[in-house]
């Protein structure tokens, strides 16, 4: 009786906590530094040093989104995994209710017969079947019992397993929920960062500041498709790959979102997950878990459909729509466009559909 008054307050504990508990991140990224600060005014320093000051700090806050993103969709997981978890616990009390029911019944019934079943009874008729049969019947209500008996255990130990499991996964919820809040201030921390930056131009520097991306852009693509990177990519996308291809191109236009989904607008990764989604295709939300988690392909053999990861350490992802263009969402103050494939520091190309 102490095993099972302990699982039941387990059992309690673990519901309690499933309903008083919201979504948090299972394992936590490492958490980004502080965002720096501009060390000296603008007006002292370059328009292209702004720019170099602005794109890293965007990178920077673009790491740490990547991780509070991937934090949230394994807090997801972990949330439902609890909410299994509790189901299997009520579903295992509900088990041994049940098995004791049946065991009492039994015994009751045994009582009730003088501890042997009917047929046993019918061998004092001196019939021999009959006798046959009532032994029969007696052996199988032995072994039925020792069966229930030996399931109740198994169903008892099952439910101490559930609670121990549960204890673990709540520890490693709270211990990495600070984590997470600690993530998602350093990522406003550089968005801050990086829009006081560029609020201190004047709307003339803006629009030279717009003007260099477009240059560097425009020069890294020169210089891809000189490489003769497009001689060998001429392949046709899959069915899936033009439904995820109309959807992002659809978006062109809206605006970029730290963390956004649509569909009013969109993170560079929230882009392409949502749009292969919308290919019946689901892919992971992160443009570092994309890299790490789907299959990669050569760049020649590259296809409508396809992802292009961008930067050593995979923070940004952008849609390949075909003739040396991705559909992407650059970053804050910017929205959803078409862009040269070969613009940025290509990592590698991943397929959603392979």
């Amino acid at each position: 009786m102490n095993r099972r008054h302990c699982a039941t307050a387990a059992i309690t504990l673990v519901c309690a906590l499933a309903l008083l508990t919201a979504p948090v991140q299972a394992m936590a990224a490492p958490v980004p530094e502080p965002a720096p600060t501009a060390s000296a005014s603008t007006e002292k320093k370059s328009l292209e040093e702004v720019r170099d000051e602005i794109d890293t700090l965007y990178r920077k806050a673009g790491a740490a989104t990547d991780a509070y993103n991937l934090a949230e969709e394994k807090s997801e997981k972990q949330s439902g995994e609890i909410v299994r978890l509790t189901k299997s616990i009520a579903d295992g009390q509900a088990k041994i209710a049940e098995l004791k029911d049946r065991a009492g019944a039994q015994a009751r019934e045994q009582y009730r017969s003088g501890g042997l079943p009917p047929g046993a009874q019918l061998m004092l008729s001196g019939n021999p079947d009959l006798f046959m049969d009532g032994v029969n019947q007696a052996r199988q209500g032995q072994q039925a019992a020792k069966g229930m008996l030996t399931e109740l255990e198994q169903a008892q130990e099952d439910l101490e397993t559930y609670t121990k499991d549960a204890s673990l996964n709540w520890e490693k919820i709270e211990a990495n929920r600070v984590k997470q809040a600690k993530a998602k201030k350093s990522i406003d921390a550089q968005i801050a960062a990086a829009e006081k930056l560029e609020s201190q131009l004047a709307k003339e520097e803006q629009a030279r500041l717009l003007q260099l991306e477009k240059d560097a852009a425009s020069t890294a693509q020169a210089a891809w498709l000189s490489s003769g990177a497009l001689k060998e990519i001429n392949r046709e996308a899959s069915a899936a790959g033009r439904k995820a291809v109309a959807f992002a191109t659809a978006q062109i236009g809206k605006p970029y979102v730290w963390g956004a989904e649509g569909p009013g607008s969109y993170d560079c990764s929230g882009l392409t997950s949502q749009a292969w989604a919308a290919a019946k295709k689901p892919i992971p939300r992160t443009s570092q878990e994309q890299w790490r988690q789907l299959p990669h392909i050569p760049i020649q053999d590259m296809r409508p459909g396809d992802l292009i990861i961008y930067h050593s350490d995979a923070t940004h992802v952008g849609m390949y729509v075909g003739d040396g263009s991705i559909v992407h969402a650059p970053r804050p103050g910017r929205h959803v466009t078409l862009t040269g494939a070969g613009s940025m520091q290509i990592l590698g190309v991943v397929r959603p559909d392979k």
